[in-house]
C-alpha cells in the first residue's frame, strides 16, 4: 500500500483528474471517484443537523450543501447558487427551501429555483441546481452523489431491533484506503492496541491466524486466536466495516458495530459509526449512565488527532497515554 500511495501521490497537482486510475484518488472525474459515487455514503450525523440549519460538507474532494427543512426533512444540493456563485450554506432555511445569502434566490429541496426577488421578470423555471437523493438511517444522513437513479440503500437488520443505538464521527488525516487496509489487518491488534479495551476481551494477547474470503457484498475476515476465539469482520463494498458479535459494555451483551470510511479528499477521511446494543429497561439505563460518565470524563482532554500529532513529533509516546 505504501508503495502505491507513494507512486500516485508523486503525481499530485496534475491538471486532469480523469488521468487518475488508482483506488486512492476519489475526486470528480477520477476512476475511483466514479466508482465510489455509485454507492450511498453517510455524510453527517442526523443529530448534528437541526431543523432550519444548512451546512457545507466536502465528500470525495467535492463540496455540497446539506440542510434540514423546518418540517424536518433533509436535502442535499450543489454548493453554490446559480446566480453569482455564493456558498448556499451561508443563506437561510425557510420552510423546506433554502434562500441564498447574496440576492435571495431560493431553491427547493430538489434544486429547483422557486424565487428571484430582485428580478422584474423572474425566470425561475429555467434555473435548477443539482440536488442529490438523501435518506436518514441508523442515526446517519446518507447521500447518493452519483449519476442516474440510486440503488436501494443497504439495510442492516442486526442494528434495527429494540435496544440502544449510538453514533460517532471523527476525522483522520490519511487516505480512506489506509484505514480500510488496517481494518483487514488483524495482526496489528497485538501491537497497536496492546494497552486498550482489547485487553478486556483478550484479543490483543497473541497474533491470530488470519483467513477470509470473498462474499457477495465484499469480504469476510476471521482472526483466530490461540485459544480458538475467532473475531469476525465483514467488509461491505466500498467502504463499510461490520464487526459481528463483539462483547458489549454490560454483562457480556453482544453489540453490533458498523463504520463507514468516507473520503473527504485524498489526504483525509471521515469515519461514521453506528453502534447497537440490544439492552432495554434498567440494564439499558445503567448502560446510558456509564456512557454519560465516560463522556464527562473525556471533557477537556485533547483530541485523538492532537495526541497523535504530539506522538509523531516525538513529544509523547503511546506508552505515556492510557
Amino acid at each position: 500500500m505504501s508503495s502505491v500511495m507513494s507512486s500516485v501521490m508523486s503525481k499530485e497537482g496534475h491538471a486532469d483528474l480523469a488521468d487518475w486510475n488508482d483506488f486512492v484518488h476519489t475526486g470528480p472525474g477520477t476512476l475511483a471517484g466514479r466508482f465510489m459515487r455509485r454507492f450511498w455514503h453517510p455524510v453527517y450525523r442526523a443529530q448534528d443537523l437541526q431543523p432550519g440549519r444548512a451546512v457545507p460538507v466536502t465528500i470525495m474532494s467535492e463540496d455540497f450543501t446539506l440542510f434540514r427543512g423546518e418540517s424536518g426533512g433533509v436535502h442535499a444540493l450543489a454548493f453554490r447558487c446559480a446566480h453569482r456563485g455564493t456558498q448556499l450554506s451561508t443563506g437561510w432555511v425557510e420552510g423546506d427551501n433554502l434562500r441564498c445569502f447574496y440576492h435571495g434566490w431560493t431553491y427547493d429541496g430538489s434544486g429547483q429555483c422557486v424565487e428571484q426577488p430582485a428580478e422584474p421578470e423572474p425566470f425561475c423555471q429555467r434555473i435548477r441546481i443539482r440536488g442529490y437523493p438523501v435518506e436518514e438511517y441508523l442515526g446517519l444522513i446518507f447521500a447518493y452523489l452519483g449519476d442516474g437513479d440510486p440503488p436501494p440503500l443497504t439495510r442492516y437488520p442486526e442494528l434495527e431491533g429494540e435496544g440502544i443505538l449510538e453514533n460517532s464521527s471523527y476525522t483522520r488525516m490519511c487516505n480512506f484506503f489506509n484505514q480500510l487496509e488496517s481494518n483487514m489487518d488483524e495482526a496489528h491488534v497485538a501491537f497497536v492496541h496492546r494497552a486498550s479495551a482489547f485487553t478486556d476481551t483478550g484479543l490483543n494477547r497473541d497474533i491470530p491466524v488470519i483467513s477470509g474470503g470473498e462474499t457477495e457484498y465484499g469480504v469476510v475476515k476471521y482472526g483466530t486466536r490461540s485459544d480458538g476465539v475467532v473475531r469476525v469482520l465483514h467488509f461491505f463494498m466500498p467502504d463499510a466495516l461490520y464487526i459481528a458479535g463483539s462483547e458489549g459494555a454490560s454483562g457480556g451483551t453482544i453489540s453490533h458495530n458498523l463504520a463507514w470510511r468516507v473520503p473527504i479528499d485524498d489526504q483525509h477521511h471521515r469515519s461514521f459509526g453506528a453502534h447497537f446494543v440490544p439492552l432495554t429497561g434498567e440494564v439499558a439505563e445503567r448502560y446510558r449512565e456509564q456512557q454519560r460518565e465516560r463522556r464527562h470524563g473525556l471533557q477537556g482532554l485533547p483530541s485523538a488527532n492532537e495526541v497523535t500529532a504530539a506522538v509523531l513529533r516525538g513529544e509523547r509516546h503511546t506508552d505515556d497515554i492510557r
